[in-house]
């Protein structure tokens, strides 16, 4: 009975694995983006994390046999100087970089809003509800940013939209289309 039991539990769970993707989310609506490079951007600040916390449990070890302790006080902070840009500003430069780095978006039709899914701070992902009215195309082109939600910065590649179209609503091209369509045509009425 109990080996039949989990063999039927694995049909269900192989089922009900195969029926939905994992990035399938119907609350957020309908999946229009993938970023390609969502497990690099894990793995690198992945790694940063861990040889931060390494090099914190290190420096004690290091110090104590290094003999830096008794060394003048300058070689101390140079050494603390040294570590704590490894330890610190690395993860968190980091961080900042790619904290708008959009993993999947999401978009609702009915509501005309958006989910993107980033990664916060601690790794986990985070989800970030917008209209496309709060989205705002910098005025120029910065190296980490193709647009901001309200104030947050979002990285989006636009050549990963598997439909162009879902691109440029987002970005709310198809309206800017439609003005200029209907600017020419108002100027030929007045001709």
């Amino acid at each position: 009975g109990f080996i039949f039991q989990v063999a039927s539990f694995q049909g269900v769970a192989l089922r009900s694995l195969s029926a939905s993707s994992p990035h399938d989310h119907p609350e957020h609506g309908r999946l229009v983006y993938k970023g390609n490079l969502a497990k690099t951007v894990l793995g690198v600040k992945f790694f940063s994390y861990s040889t931060s916390i390494f090099n914190l449990f290190m420096m004690p070890y290091i110090m104590l046999k290094s003999g830096i302790g008794v060394e003048s006080l300058l070689v101390q902070a140079a050494f603390y100087g040294l570590i704590g840009i490894f330890t610190f500003v690395t993860p968190v430069t980091l961080h900042l970089l790619t904290k708008g780095y959009v993993i999947r978006l999401y978009y609702k039709d009915e509501v005309d809003t958006y989910t993107a899914i980033t990664y916060n701070a601690i790794l986990a992902e985070k989800a970030t509800v917008f209209h496309q009215k709060d989205v705002k195309i910098p005025d120029i082109s910065k190296m980490f940013t193709t647009f901001y939600a309200k104030t947050k910065s979002m990285l989006v590649n636009p050549t990963l939209f598997p439909n162009p179209q879902d691109y440029n609503h987002l970005m709310g091209y198809d309206k800017s289309s439609i003005f200029k369509f209907e600017d020419l045509k108002a100027v030929k009425e007045a001709d």
